[in-house]
């Protein structure tokens, strides 16, 4: 954080929910979406990073009314505490896996057509029998690996055919798959 006297421990304490709020939005890259992914009202979202702007005394987010991007402060703040957030997040998860029943969130993106005709029509019931699990999808032909930790996405054609590549991007320690193509590892 920024070297500001007034700042104790109890106020940063206090601001950390803030730093999540900061880290989600640059993730996200808009103030719309971070809300949406959050849960809470963009007028919330907003609010939120001002008060940790006025709190650390610098700008942290460079506003337009048709975009926004983190200041050098605001990514140094977000590159700084984005890996204790995402081990914080991690750990509890191992908490809540001794629980027994899965829960949580699932992020996944994938391509329109096979989002409609494969995994949205198995949705409902995935959900029914997992009531504790979330799911964000986001169909689209173009790949964003940064907003799911797993995507599906259609392969490149060679030699005449079009390959599914299932490409799972595992993050907070977790081992990537190894997956198929060919009949053989890649």
């Amino acid at each position: 954080m920024v070297n500001n006297p007034a700042m104790d421990l109890q106020k940063a304490e206090s601001l950390w929910a803030h730093l999540h709020w900061l880290i989600v939005l640059g993730q996200q890259g808009s103030y719309t979406a971070a809300a949406a992914r959050l849960g809470v009202s963009k007028a919330a979202m907003s609010q939120r990073i001002a008060e940790l702007e006025r709190a650390v005394g610098v700008t942290l987010v460079r506003r337009t009314t048709r975009s926004m991007r983190l200041t050098e402060a605001g990514q140094q703040l977000v590159d700084q505490t984005r890996d204790p957030f995402e081990q914080i997040a991690h750990s509890f998860l191992q908490a809540q896996d001794q629980a027994g029943e899965p829960r949580g969130l699932i992020r996944v993106t994938a391509p329109v057509a096979l989002g409609r005709q494969q995994l949205l029509p198995r949705l409902a019931d995935f959900l029914l029998a997992h009531p504790s699990i979330r799911v964000e999808m986001e169909l689209s032909d173009r790949l964003k690996q940064q907003h799911a930790p797993a995507a599906v996405v259609l392969g490149a054609r060679e030699n005449g055919r079009v390959h599914l590549v299932e490409r799972i991007c595992r993050r907070a320690g977790l081992a990537s798959c190894p997956h198929r193509r060919h009949g053989r590892k890649q």
